[in-house]
C-alpha cells in the first residue's frame, strides 16, 4: 500500500511537471512575445547545458553555496542560542524578543547599503545580508518551538527532579527539536533568497552575477536557466536533507508512523 501510494504521488507530480512543460512550450509557439524573449523549455535547457558543460554553472554554484554554507553556520550559531535565551530567560524574552521580531520585518536586502559601507564590495558584505537574513528567523522559530513543548513534559520532568543541564539538554531540547529543524529549513531559505538578492547586485562571482550577465547580454534563455537552476538546487536541499533529517526526527519522536 505504501509502495502504491508513493508511486502515486511520484506519478502526480511528474505529471503536473509535463504540464506545466507543455503549457510553457505552448505559450512559447503561441508568439504573443517573441522567441527571443520568451524562449521555450527546450532553449532553456540547451542554455542550461551551455552553461553546464563549460563550468560556469557549476563554478557559480560552488561560489554560492559556499557562501550560503559559511553564512549559515554563523546564523545558527548565533539563532539557535538566541531562542533558547528569548524562551527561557525573562530579560530576554521582555527586552530582546520585541527588538528581534521588528527587524524581522525589516527585508534582508535593506542590510546591504549598510554592509557595502562597513565592508565595502566583498564577500563579507554578502556574508552579513544573508546572516541578517536567516538569523532572526531561526531564533523566532527556536523560541516558537521551546514555548510549543507540551506543558506536561516539563511538569513530570519536573516532579521526577530533573532540573538544570539535564533538564536544560536532556527533555527541553529534544522535545522541540522537531519545530527547531523546522526553524533550521526555514531559516535556510531566508537565506537562500538573501544570497541570491546580495549577489545580483554586484560582481560576485556566483548565480547572482550570472543572472546579470544574462540580463546585461539580454540572453533571456541563460536568466531563465539560471532560475531554473536555483529552483533545482533549493528543491534538491530541501527534500534531501532538511526532509530527510526532519522526518526521521519526527519519527523517532513519534509524531508520525514509521516507515
Amino acid at each position: 500500500m505504501k509502495r502504491d501510494s508513493a508511486l502515486k504521488n511520484y506519478s502526480q507530480k511528474l505529471g503536473l511537471l509535463l504540464v506545466l512543460l507543455g503549457v510553457w512550450e505552448a505559450v512559447a509557439r503561441m508568439g504573443i512575445w517573441s522567441s527571443y524573449l520568451f524562449p521555450g523549455p527546450m532553449t532553456v535547457a540547451e542554455s542550461l547545458w551551455r552553461m553546464a558543460a563549460d563550468g560556469r554553472l557549476w563554478g557559480a554554484t560552488l561560489r554560492s553555496l559556499g557562501r550560503l554554507g559559511r553564512a549559515y553556520v554563523v546564523s545558527v550559531g548565533i539563532g539557535v542560542p538566541l531562542g533558547l535565551l528569548m524562551a527561557r530567560l525573562t530579560f530576554f524574552r521582555n527586552a530582546v524578543k520585541p527588538v528581534v521580531m521588528g527587524l524581522q520585518a525589516l527585508p534582508s536586502i535593506c542590510w546591504l547599503p549598510l554592509a557595502l559601507l562597513w565592508f565595502g564590495l566583498t564577500d563579507g558584505a554578502i556574508l552579513f545580508v544573508v546572516v541578517m537574513g536567516s538569523v532572526l528567523g531561526i531564533a523566532i522559530a527556536t523560541d516558537d518551538s521551546i514555548q510549543g513543548v507540551d506543558p506536561q513534559l516539563l511538569r513530570v520532568a519536573s516532579t521526577l527532579g530533573v532540573r538544570g543541564l539535564r533538564f536544560q539538554f536532556g527533555v527541553l531540547l529534544p522535545a522541540a527539536l522537531p519545530g527547531i529543524v523546522t526553524g533550521l529549513k526555514l531559516g535556510w531559505s531566508f537565506a537562500w533568497r538573501a544570497l541570491l538578492a546580495g549577489e545580483l547586485l554586484f560582481v560576485s562571482g556566483g548565480l547572482g552575477q550570472l543572472l546579470t550577465v544574462g540580463r546585461e547580454l539580454m540572453d533571456v534563455p541563460q536568466v531563465m536557466a539560471v532560475m531554473v537552476a536555483i529552483v533545482l538546487i533549493g528543491v534538491t536541499v530541501d527534500r534531501v536533507f532538511f526532509q530527510t533529517v526532519e522526518g526521521r526526527l519526527r519519527r523517532r519522536w513519534g509524531l508520525q508512523p514509521a516507515m
